[in-house]
């Protein structure tokens, strides 16, 4: 009896001892367990979790490296010796307020791309630098920003305070992602302060400006900033009768109506609003209570639209849908300032709950001048088998 009572105790300690050794990892097996997730996932989880906070180190490592090297930054002799690069072409002079005239100077981030502007006196001094610019924020919570070169800068009041502002457009291209390789502008506002700080930025104006396409030029930004025009509409009106109060422009020889199955009857309505001397397109599809059932894009990130072609309605993939397909002529500004004019087709496939924008054919094939909106549909239908009387 005494022995059974040693070995029952003995069986007791052994199980207190395991117990006080290994409690967090019974309770974690317990947890997980009842949770449905194996040791195995739980291990992997927490290796994923570790490498992502090890990311987020390093990336804040880099940047406070970067600005340790920004903010060494006294002279303008000072801004390549760490590891920026001038564009020389575009430096200009601008009076600042109590400072006279002084040397703007951009220049780009040779390892990531970032740009900052520096504001540099007849001596070289730095007086003002900034590198918070929208378009250093691209890539969020990136070092690394898809700046390619500047598109354009001009110094102007644009708010009304008889001082210089910047208005600053980039060219930036993504390396990934749904855009990659395409080239996409960003606009920017730096307005001049009266006290220490020499500027500043509005983030909400700086957000309306690229969210609403009217990046596409300093015409545009300044319309927008100093005049009060704006695009904005265009994307939230909810009725035809908002859009046409904010001054949306019908082109009514091609407006009409067409049934799209559980869509109903839909009326195509394509339409222009001009900010400076620039015509955003877009087209509507109103339902018959009057409300907007979808918006349609097809200017993308042309800045004008030149001639409307046509826009035709009829089945593309072969699903029993009708389809939407624009062809238009469109321009832009080109690599030397130069109008630049080119033909462009978009197709939107009806789905259930709306129109998706086609990225399939327009990889694969581009219009030219010569295409009419007839050959183009039949090559699209080719596309998804369709056959063709040739």
């Amino acid at each position: 009896m005494d022995d059974k009572f040693k070995y029952l105790k003995f069986i007791v300690i052994c199980s207190f001892i395991l117990a006080f050794l290994c409690p967090a990892a019974d309770i974690y097996a317990t947890e997980n367990i009842s949770s449905g997730e194996t040791a195995t996932e739980a291990s992997i989880s927490n290796k994923v979790s570790d490498i992502k906070s090890s990311e987020k180190d390093n990336i804040s490592a880099l940047y406070q490296q970067y600005c340790n090297r920004f903010e060494n930054i006294e002279y303008k002799w000072d801004i390549s010796d760490n590891g920026f690069e001038i564009v020389e072409n575009q430096i200009f002079p601008i009076e600042l307020s109590g400072y006279g005239e002084v040397a703007v100077i951009p220049a780009f981030e040779e390892e990531y791309g970032r740009l900052a502007l520096f504001f540099a006196d007849e001596s070289g001094k730095i007086l003002y630098k900034t590198e918070q610019l929208e378009t250093n924020h691209r890539n969020r919570g990136q070092m690394e920003q898809p700046n390619r070169g500047i598109a354009a800068i001009s110094f102007q009041d644009v708010n009304g305070d008889e001082r210089m502002d910047v208005v600053l457009i980039t060219s930036c291209v993504n390396d990934s992602g749904a855009y990659a390789g395409k080239s996409y502008k960003v606009g920017d506002v730096l307005f001049q302060s009266e006290n220490e700080v020499l500027f500043y930025r509005d983030y909400r104006i700086s957000d309306k400006i690229n969210r609403f396409g009217m990046n596409k030029s300093v015409e545009a930004i300044t319309a927008f900033v100093r005049d009060g025009y704006s695009t904005e509409f265009m994307y939230t009106a909810t009725t035809l009768d908002e859009l046409q109060k904010n001054g949306l422009q019908i082109i009514e020889e091609q407006c009409y109506t067409r049934s799209f199955a559980k869509l109903g009857k839909l009326l195509v309505v394509p339409g222009i609003y001009r900010i400076s001397d620039y015509d955003v397109f877009m087209i509507y599809l109103v339902n018959e209570q009057g409300y907007i059932v979808s918006g349609l894009q097809p200017m993308g990130d042309f800045d004008n639209l030149y001639a409307l072609k046509g826009i035709n309605c009829r089945d593309i993939d072969g699903d029993g849908l009708k389809d939407i397909v624009v062809l238009a002529r469109y321009s832009y500004e080109g690599a030397e300032g130069q109008l630049m004019v080119e033909s462009d087709y978009s197709i939107y496939y009806q789905r259930t709950g709306g129109f998706s924008a086609d990225t399939e054919i327009k990889s694969k094939y581009q219009c030219t001048d010569e295409d009419t909106m007839e050959a183009l549909v039949e090559k699209a239908r080719a596309y998804w088998g369709w056959k063709t009387e040739k």
